[in-house]
């Protein structure tokens, strides 16, 4: 069912025009840089080479005319790891180009129900993250193109019910 990072690194590395991550889990704290989820626990300042590489491989896409987009679906109050993510990953991230959105579904159904991680690339490329159920990162699922356009349809509706992510810190962020 999953494919090696490899290919999701393919997808990054061959996009042209656009590349779209949808999130739905409150936790990714097994997924990515524990020692700076524990750090931010502890109160520690946010490190100036943190997420340098990302910012890095952001850069090289948005100084090209690329778009790197996201929209996080969530609910209030914060989980921990959302105030990490949101507060040091996101802030920092938009150093590197990225944009973010926010779906705060605290007052409001999900319209996007049942929809999972995914990234899609330029309409047509589209990789199913796969999580444990502790935010554990299993892989990513390639699906065939003719899947795409299911994909583009939650894109566009996440985008369409979304916040930007500076508008929604500014009232809801810590």
């Amino acid at each position: 069912m999953t494919t090696s990072s490899r290919a999701l690194a393919d997808l990054f590395d061959t996009f042209e025009r656009d590349a779209f991550r949808l999130e739905t889990l409150n936790d990714y704290s097994r997924s990515g840089n524990i020692d700076a989820y524990r750090a931010f626990l502890a109160g520690s300042p946010q490190p100036e080479d943190y997420n340098a590489a990302w910012i890095d491989e952001l850069r090289s896409h948005t100084e090209m005319g690329k778009r790197v987009h996201r929209v996080h679906v969530l609910s209030r109050p914060l989980t921990e790891y959302l105030r990490f993510e949101l507060g040091w990953g996101y802030r920092k991230n938009m150093s590197g180009g990225e944009e973010f959105a926010i779906l705060d579904i605290t007052d409001q159904p999900n319209p996007l129900e049942g929809v999972p991680d995914f990234w899609i690339f330029d309409s047509a490329h589209v990789a199913v993250m796969h999580y444990d159920s502790s935010g554990g990162y299993e892989g990513a699922e390639i699906l065939p193109a003719e899947r795409a356009t299911d994909f583009a349809r939650f894109r566009d509706t996440a985008l369409a019910h979304a916040q930007p992510f500076t508008e929604w810190w500014a009232t809801h962020g810590s």
